[in-house]
Parts: C-alpha cells; structure tokens; sequence
C-alpha cells in the first residue's frame, strides 16, 4: 500500500472554500475510484491557508493509472478543476509507505496533529521502527493513526498523525506521555537521529473519511 499526502497552498482565507468545492464538487466525482480518500483537513495551527488531504493506493503502479483516469474524466476536468485550480497556488506531494497500519479514529470532532521528522541520512527507518515499537507506551494516552517513511518528495523523513479529543486533550496527553517511564525511555533515543522536526494542527473537513 502507497500513501500519498497531498498539501494545496490557496490565497488567504480561501482554504475554507477550496475544502467546500472538494466535498460538494470533487467527491462526488471523484468518489474512491480513483484512489482512496482516508482524510482531509485544513490547517489550523503552523502553515496556514492550507488543505491537506490523504490516499490511499494498492502501489505506485496503481496510483499512477488511477490519476491517468482521473485526467481523462470529463467531469473532473470540466466541473471541478475549472473552480478549484484557481484557488491553488502551491501543490506539495509527500509519496510514503506505512510502518504500521493505518487506523482512524471512532466517532467526530477530532483534532488532528501531523508531525513531520526529517531523521539523519539512513536513520529514518531506524526511528520509524523505534516509534513504532513504542507504541505500547504511548497509546496509553492517545490513538496513533499513521506512522510512515517518505518515498518521495523529501528522502529521509518520518511522519505520523494522530487523533485528539481537542486541543486541551492534546495538551493533557502530552504532559501525561512525557511522564510515562517507558515512554521517556524512547525519547532518549530519538534526538541523534532526527535533524529537524514539525508539527501541524489540522482540523477535518465536512467530507473528510476522519471526522
């Protein structure tokens, strides 16, 4: 299975609109046939003025005959692109592969929290794996719903996503985790393998799979 994450930059506060025309548009063209859409969301907190939405493929095989047909559709190319390319100024393409499955969270209203790792040369996986294994501790708190290794477009970054009840959730699991021996007993492994780290609060969209 091949994930993609795909990130679209609008013009100021059109975000919001790009999101409405994707669910009332393009869903309904789109629907899953041409992928899977596991999520979409909007950014709240960290790069603003964003829509971010998730797919899912068997392969890259399969990803690139699926966007093959998505370009040859009548609809989308007449009903959708013609009122949602103008309001995209940035396209940004994370391909990755999963280190565990992916599992979204149960029932609405989640708060999201996209955290992006880019490891030394040739520790990503080392890290990924060790996150992964971790995971025991850290569900403890709160659900894990992703952790991947990036194909392309970035080499050697890890990312994982995960579900909250709110930000004041967020906020409680985090300092619970932190106390967590086992789970403090991972973080001592992490700073000499990872460079650079980010994170993004996002929230999802009406037509977005994880609510």
């Amino acid at each position: 299975m091949i994930y993609e994450f795909r990130t679209y930059t609008t013009p100021i506060g059109m975000a919001p609109e790009l999101a409405r025309l994707s669910g009332e548009v393009g869903r309904d063209i789109r629907k899953d046939d041409y992928g899977k859409l596991e999520g979409y969301w909007m950014t709240e907190i960290g790069p603003l003025n964003q829509v971010m939405h998730l797919w899912s493929y068997a392969d890259l095989n399969a990803r690139q005959e699926a966007r093959d047909g998505l370009g040859r559709n009548e609809a989308w190319r007449t009903r959708y692109l013609p009122v949602a390319g103008p309001l995209i100024r940035r396209q940004d393409v994370r391909l990755m592969w999963a280190i565990k499955p992916v599992v979204g969270p149960e029932g609405s209203g989640h708060v999201y929290e996209y955290r992006v790792y880019r490891c030394r040369v040739g520790k990503s996986r080392a890290f990924a794996e060790k996150l992964r294994d971790a995971l025991p501790a850290r569900e403890k708190y709160s659900k894990n719903v992703g952790i991947w290794l990036t194909e392309a477009g970035q080499p050697n970054e890890v990312s994982h996503l995960w579900a909250y009840d709110s930000l004041n959730h967020r906020a409680e699991v985090r300092a619970a985790a932190v106390q967590d021996p086992d789970w403090r007993e991972f973080l001592k492994n992490g700073p000499e393998m990872i460079e650079d780290m980010q994170s993004m609060i996002l929230l999802p969209s009406a037509h977005s799979p994880m609510k």
